[in-house]
């Protein structure tokens, strides 16, 4: 049962999980939730007919309806969900994996995400109890729904004037293309925008940096204000300036206070993970923003930002989260927003660049993975040697440890799935970054055989 982690059920599809384990799921989602209708999407892969024909098969078998609404993007869920007031929905997909990977995201009342902690952890011990599956009495029905044009008619509300600006855009061969041209129209430079489970292109995750290449060439090539490129399952996306320099994703939480806090006055708390660059909170603050700072990925995000009522919050992964959207993230969404506030700019004479570089102060290393065993004792090394021979001006021990000093913080964090420490650094100079990470790579090799 290796497909069950933190945030969804993902992994290589007949190796990780197969369709027993969809159907199981499926049976046991309306007994988990208490309710007996789900709402069902799912993305392009070509595992995903397989997935949904035995995931529907389940939950009929448990004896609740469901409401399928076909190909989607993971946010039309969402919004479904939410909208319509489910109790429970499945997106089928696997977001930014490869083309061999699938798997679904869980959703509860308001869009809430079901994680390992609040639900998935159930059905995996039903199933690995082997818990027998039941047919029901009264078998439950499959009703098509089409949702898309209120989904549509939802996020055109968002669309300002981009009559100036040259856009280039990357659609993965992946979900994006179900609203794109819609949205955006003719005027961007669309490549790989044929919807293509097999991803014949990149694979649909923009954080590596190989995947970005063709959107790069293609700003430098026409000339484009602003690359955009989304992922899979299209609920996140990311972005290259004109020049076609990628933009760390945290960066834009900070543009989009332009539109939240300054435009519309919506002055309140902004939320961030705890990898986000220092910059980001120093930026904002001036516009009114209430920084608060949690765990990765969309599980807690959602949650967090319901909880404290938070105008809107992004991750480093490219994940940005909206009190108007349920308090959940949309890559369709964010790149609308984001348009708006760079055809702003532009119409005042600044490019992107110049407003990418009036916010990033700090140099940063990016994540690193070290591959180790003891990720514990390991992490607990790390934080022991900086916190005894430095002054913290602040230090959190959620999600792994982010301590903070004058001149330069560090995350260390252990992945939910795979043996490896996630390491960030930033610093106020490249010498001081370099230092910093060279000490930590010292202590992890020698002390804990990372490689």
């Amino acid at each position: 049962m290796g497909a069950f982690h933190a945030y969804d059920i993902r992994g290589i599809y007949n190796v990780d999980f197969d369709k027993e384990t969809a159907y199981k799921v499926g049976y046991f989602l309306p007994e988990l939730l208490q309710t007996d209708k789900v709402l069902v999407g799912r993305d392009c892969r070509v595992s995903s007919d397989e997935i949904h024909e035995y995931l529907l098969k389940g939950i009929t078998d448990a004896g609740a309806d469901v409401h399928d609404i076909g190909l989607s993007t993971t946010p039309m869920v969402y919004f479904g969900t939410a909208n319509y007031g489910f109790k429970a929905s499945v997106q089928i997909t696997a977001s930014h994996n490869p083309a061999e990977y699938n798997g679904m995201k869980v959703s509860r009342e308001n869009a809430l995400p079901v994680g390992l902690d609040n639900g998935l952890g159930q059905i995996q011990e039903w199933i690995e109890s082997g818990r027998p599956c039941v047919p029901a009495e009264r078998r439950g029905q499959v009703k098509e729904m089409d949702i898309r044009r209120d989904y549509l008619d939802f996020l055109l509300k968002y669309k300002e004037n981009w009559s100036g600006l040259k856009i280039a855009m990357d659609l993965s061969n992946g979900m994006a293309t179900l609203f794109a041209k819609e949205i955006f129209g003719d005027a961007p430079s669309y490549i790989f925008d044929t919807m293509d489970g097999r991803f014949p292109n990149h694979e649909p995750n923009p954080l590596i940096p190989k995947n970005v290449e063709a959107l790069q060439a293609l700003v430098k090539k026409i000339g484009a204000d602003i690359g955009v490129i989304y992922d899979g399952d299209a609920d996140r996306v990311m972005f290259t300036d004109e020049n076609g320099r990628f933009i760390s994703p945290d960066l834009m939480i900070a543009v989009l206070g332009h539109h939240f806090l300054e435009k519309k006055g919506e002055k309140g708390i902004v939320l961030q993970d705890i990898r986000s660059s220092k910059a980001v909170g120093e930026y904002l603050a001036p516009m009114g923003a209430e920084m608060h700072t949690w765990k990765v990925g969309r599980a807690f995000a959602a949650r967090k930002l319901r909880e404290l009522d938070g105008v809107y919050g992004g991750e480093l992964a490219g994940h940005y989260y909206f009190r108007d959207f349920f308090y959940s993230d949309s890559g369709l969404l964010a790149s609308m927003l984001i348009l708006n506030v760079v055809a702003d700019m532009k119409r005042k004479g600044i490019s992107l660049s110049s407003l990418i570089s009036g916010i990033e102060k700090y140099q940063n290393s990016g994540e690193i993975n070290f591959r180790i065993e003891d990720k514990q004792g390991a992490m607990d090394a790390v934080r022991d040697h900086f916190m005894e021979n430095e002054k913290a001006t602040a230090y959190m021990d959620f999600d792994g440890y982010r301590v903070e000093f004058p001149q330069w913080w560090f995350n260390i964090r252990p992945s939910n799935t795979e043996p490896y420490l996630r390491f960030i650094c930033e610093a106020s100079s490249k010498e001081l970054l370099d230092e910093k990470v060279a000490e930590v790579r010292d202590i992890l090799v020698s002390r804990f055989g990372a490689r």
